[in-house]
């Protein structure tokens, strides 16, 4: 995919990162599509998990993958298509009085959906490390891959509220950067491509881990899909040739 093509298909990820709808994404488990995040008529829809609700276990329990999927991510589907129906209706009556509403609603609801169809091919049942050019970033930008870990672990648990830890990648400084992400729409920087997220939002832990987010996210690397890591950076670097 070439600059224009990029421009062209990009989405915008709370409404200040902007990201693309298909390279950043594209890199799937062979069996799995989940990255595809709209029809041939640019609905939204909510694709299949790659794997069953206990795959993540004990890690992550089938329950809480359910509800999480179905409901949380489900949700934000239905959200994302209801906002995006409003503003076009709003544009073919020229009626802008509710606009702004429905766009900040659509920052929101996008954004979750785009998050949570990374946090679901960055998690697997099996423990990885980063490797390749991946490691090597990881060790350039950050001194070492267990520096990384204390970073982002830290970033996660720390956020205030709901929201992610996000591993991204800075085609502008060519760097890999941490960001904190408040909600979905929030403290983004501009052109960052997400790699790998870490979903702190309650609903991600509260069934099995009650009130203990650390735990969460320390035990969350036990499941994390470097691969999966690594197929999105390698996507990302194409960006910049």
């Amino acid at each position: 995919m070439d600059r224009k093509d990029f421009l062209k298909t990009g989405l915008i990820l709370g409404g200040a990162t902007l990201v693309p709808s298909v390279s950043a994404f594209a890199q799937n488990l062979t069996e799995n599509t989940i990255d595809k995040l709209v029809d041939k008529d640019g609905n939204f829809i909510h694709q299949p998990l790659a794997y069953s609700n206990n795959h993540l276990e004990p890690y992550m329990d089938e329950e809480t993958l359910h509800l999480h999927y179905t409901f949380h991510h489900g949700g934000a589907v239905k959200g994302a298509n209801k906002d995006q129906q409003m503003i076009k209706k709003a544009l073919d009556d020229n009626n802008l009085e509710t606009v702004d509403f429905w766009t900040k609603k659509l920052a929101f609801h996008l954004s979750s959906h785009i998050l949570h169809s990374i946090f679901w091919t960055n998690l697997t049942n099996k423990k990885s490390d980063p490797k390749g050019d991946l490691l090597k970033r990881i060790e350039k930008d950050f001194g070492s891959y267990d520096k990384l870990k204390m970073y982002l672990a830290k970033t996660s648990k720390d956020v205030d509220g709901n929201g992610w830890g996000i591993l991204g990648y800075q085609p502008y400084t060519d760097k890999l950067t941490i960001l904190q992400c408040e909600n979905h729409e929030k403290l983004t920087q501009w052109g960052v491509i997400p790699l790998l997220v870490i979903d702190v939002w309650e609903h991600s832990y509260y069934l099995k881990y009650k009130n203990k987010r650390a735990d969460f996210v320390d035990n969350l690397f036990n499941i994390i899909n470097w691969d999966n890591a690594a197929n999105r950076l390698d996507n990302a670097l194409k960006l910049t040739i």
